[in-house]
C-alpha cells in the first residue's frame, strides 16, 4: 500500500503594514514549492472575505515530501517575509 499523502489547508493572516512584502513574495514561493519533487499542488491565494487573509492549500505526494518542503521553506526569503505572522494550518493524511 503506498504512503498516504500529505494535504496541509488553512490560512495565514498578514496585517496592512507587511501586506505589499508579502503579496510581492508570494509569486516566488509558490513557484519554488511547485518545483520541488513530491508537490502535486500549491496555492496561496487572497481570501475574497478577509483582508489580509491569504488561504494556503497544499498536496504532497508524502510525509518525506511534505518534510523537504517545510524544511526548504524555512530558510527561505518567504519564512523571513512571513516570520511570526499568525498561521492556522490542519494537516491531514488522505489516500
Amino acid at each position: 500500500m503506498p504512503a498516504p499523502k500529505i494535504q496541509l489547508n488553512g490560512h495565514m493572516d498578514v496585517p496592512p503594514e507587511r501586506l505589499a512584502a508579502v503579496t510581492k513574495a508570494v509569486g516566488d514561493h509558490i513557484a519554488l514549492t511547485r518545483a520541488e519533487a513530491g508537490c502535486i499542488s500549491f496555492e496561496v491565494t487572497p481570501c475574497p472575505d478577509v483582508k489580509g487573509r491569504f488561504l494556503v492549500a497544499e498536496i504532497f505526494v508524502n510525509r518525506a515530501a511534505f518534510d523537504q518542503h517545510q524544511t526548504r521553506a524555512a530558510s527561505s526569503p518567504w519564512a523571513k517575509i512571513t516570520a511570526g505572522l499568525p498561521r492556522d494550518y490542519t494537516i491531514t493524511e488522505i489516500a
